[in-house]
């Protein structure tokens, strides 16, 4: 289930980090990022219950600009890609159908949650995707996407400053805990559901 808005970090027990941040090469945490979009998809799906799984998918990435980009991203899940034969978006970095599909999917709907940063949602679903389609990424994105991806996921959002730097540490070679650290450190200043539900 997805943290709430303002909770307080878990650690994996899997791999030691926070949850979320392992992945992919944490089951466990993997796992968490995966039922992040899967969550959503039985809510949705449980609107369908009668229609046969693979119609609702083909309907729903025909109009994803009408659905929860997580609702969206299931839904590509389910549908094998005619070019490479693995899910639709997630195939390897040639793949134009594949391309093109994860191109579409950032056409699908993102609400931030109350008391989350504004503009939240949105680097939730970006980190996410990231996350799950490591191999398409550089070593150092994924380490930044994948660190960041628990603060985010209970509604923080760094400042472009602060992005930037956690980048810059990882490119000089910082240690993923440093990194957790300086998060945590933000994380520790930040208070969700003020005026603009930062920690500046």
């Amino acid at each position: 289930m997805r943290p709430a808005v303002g909770a307080v970090l878990v650690r994996c027990g899997e791999c030691g980090g926070h949850e979320y941040s392992g992945a992919p090469d944490c089951s466990r945490c993997r796992a968490l990022v995966d039922d992040v979009v899967e969550e959503e998809w039985r809510r949705f799906r449980a609107e369908w219950a009668a229609e046969p799984e693979a119609e609702v998918a083909g309907l729903v990435v025909a109009e994803p600009d009408r659905h929860d980009w997580r609702v969206v991203d299931a839904a590509l899940d389910r549908i094998a890609c005619d070019e490479c034969g693995g899910r639709l978006s997630r195939g390897p970095v040639d793949c134009g159908a594949c391309n093109l599909a994860h191109g579409f999917r950032y056409a699908a709907v993102e609400t931030d949650r109350p008391g989350a940063s504004p503009l939240n949602e949105h680097a939730v679903r970006v980190n996410v995707s990231v996350v799950r389609r490591p191999h398409v990424t550089s070593a150092q994105e994924l380490l930044v996407r994948r660190l960041l991806l628990p603060a985010l996921l209970v509604g923080f959002l760094p400042t472009t400053a602060e992005a930037q730097r956690v980048s810059a540490l990882v490119k000089r070679g910082a240690t993923p805990d440093r990194v957790v650290e300086l998060i945590d450190d933000w994380l520790g200043t930040w208070r969700p559901g003020g005026p603009s539900a930062t920690h500046r």
